[in-house]
Formats: structure tokens, C-alpha cells, sequence
């Protein structure tokens, strides 16, 4: 892995900042600094005029901005189901859990200011607010259900107890179905968003707003598409395997 992290320095506008990393917007969201059209004073006057401590904000800033790379040569397929179902609670339901809610509220700051600008983007909070809804609950059902139940089939499987197919006539719909109707509407919703976002194009006269909450939306898009390629292609199929042979 490889860390990456911008310099930060108390001369530069706050504007400047957000855009040399659209992430450091969080940290003005939080102190409710104004990163946007009215972002122009340098960083070390609006520390002052806020009383905040610019050596805090400058660390908090440069923790936002670092990136962290994981290697393409991991064998995710080479995982056991159990250590796989772990690591996506853990990495993706994490990050998604957490990088919604922001997304929502990025979203509803940049079309209560520019909507009559961007009316094409009429239905992106909507789209949005559904998205954030849906895959909370998804999350959950897979966290309360789908996955303890993936790794006691396998479990069983590998230890070859006898209760194994009880186990999988215990769920009412077979794995597969269940999967597919849940991604299958994600699967919607994301498209729908990067249809109307022209695949988050950002146009050359966009605001800093435009720029962090298009970034943030490709950022999220990109986080759930190797989510859901690690249930749909590697996880799921494995587990749907084990099913066929328990029963």
C-alpha cells in the first residue's frame, strides 16, 4: 500500500484547497467553513476570524486528502467465503455507511443553490434519498442474514455435519434469487445517476460544490461497483455452489 497526501498551506483560499482535493471539503463541512463561491480568504484568516487552531485543521486536512492504495494482485477468489462475506462488512459496508449520508447532504447543498442552472438534475436528490435508503436496509440484511447464513452453510460444508441441508431449506428463497432481486434494483438506481450526471461529467464553469459532490457520487459509484462484483461473481456463486451440494 501507498500513501499519498496533499501539502496543505494556511496562505492558500480554502476554495483553492477543495480544489486540489475535492475531500477536504469534509473538514470545511464540519467546521462550517464556506469552500464554495464564498471560499476565497486563505485559510489562516478564516481560522482566525473562526478562533480555530490552523495546525488542528491542517492536520485534520491532510489526513482527508491521503490515499491509500490497495494492490490489484489480491485473490479475492482464492478467499474463503467467510473471510470474503468479513472483509466487505468491513471495507465496503463501512465506507458505504459512512460515505452516504455525506453524499446525500452534498448533493442537497449543491441543487438547493444551482438546480434552476442544472434543471436535468431535477431527480438526482430523489434518486439519491433512495439510493441511501435501499442500501442501508440491503446492507443490513446482508450483515443480519444473508451472510451468517453464507458462512454456517459453509461451515458445514467443510466439516460435513449432517444438519447442512436443513440449513439451506431454512431460507425461504434460494441465495441466488434473493441476490438478484436486490442488485438488480441498485443496479437501476446507480445507472439512472450516471445517466443524469452524464457519467459525472463536471462541466468547465461548474462551482467548487458542483466539483466535491460530482467527485463524491464517482468516488461512492466506483466503491459499490467492486462491492457488488465481489457478491455477484465471486462470494454469492460460491456460496449458491455450496448450497447444490448440501441439498
Amino acid at each position: 500500500m501507498f500513501l499519498r497526501t496533499i501539502t496543505i498551506d494556511g496562505s492558500v483560499p480554502v476554495a483553492d484547497i477543495v480544489k486540489s482535493d475535492y475531500r477536504t471539503a469534509d473538514v470545511f463541512l464540519k467546521y462550517d467553513i464556506e469552500f464554495c463561491c464564498g471560499g476565497k480568504w486563505p485559510l489562516e484568516m478564516v481560522c482566525a476570524s473562526k478562533n480555530l487552531d490552523i495546525t488542528v485543521l491542517i492536520s485534520e486536512l491532510e489526513d482527508a486528502s491521503r490515499t491509500v492504495q490497495v494492490s490489484n494482485n489480491l485473490r479475492f477468489a482464492e478467499w474463503s467465503t467467510g473471510f470474503l462475506a468479513d472483509y466487505i462488512v468491513n471495507v465496503h459496508h463501512q465506507y458505504t455507511k459512512t460515505a452516504l449520508p455525506v453524499v446525500v447532504e452534498y448533493v442537497k447543498r449543491f441543487l438547493d443553490g444551482h438546480l434552476k442552472k442544472f434543471p436535468e438534475l431535477e431527480n438526482l436528490q430523489s434518486l439519491v434519498n433512495t439510493l441511501h435508503d435501499y442500501f442501508l436496509s440491503h446492507m443490513q440484511q446482508e450483515e443480519e442474514i444473508f451472510f451468517p447464513y453464507i458462512k454456517q452453510i459453509t461451515h458445514a460444508h467443510l466439516h460435513r455435519e449432517p444438519y447442512g441441508s436443513l440449513l439451506v431449506r431454512t431460507l425461504r428463497k434460494p441465495l441466488q434469487e434473493l441476490s438478484n432481486q436486490e442488485h438488480e434494483l441498485l443496479n437501476k438506481l446507480l445507472g439512472e445517476i450516471r445517466e443524469i450526471t452524464r457519467q459525472y461529467t463536471i462541466p468547465p464553469n461548474a462551482c467548487v460544490t458542483h466539483r466535491v459532490t460530482f467527485s463524491k457520487l464517482k468516488e461512492l459509484d466506483s466503491d459499490l461497483a467492486q462491492h457488488m462484483h465481489l457478491e455477484n461473481y465471486i462470494l454469492f456463486p460460491k456460496a449458491i455452489q455450496i448450497e447444490k451440494e448440501l441439498i
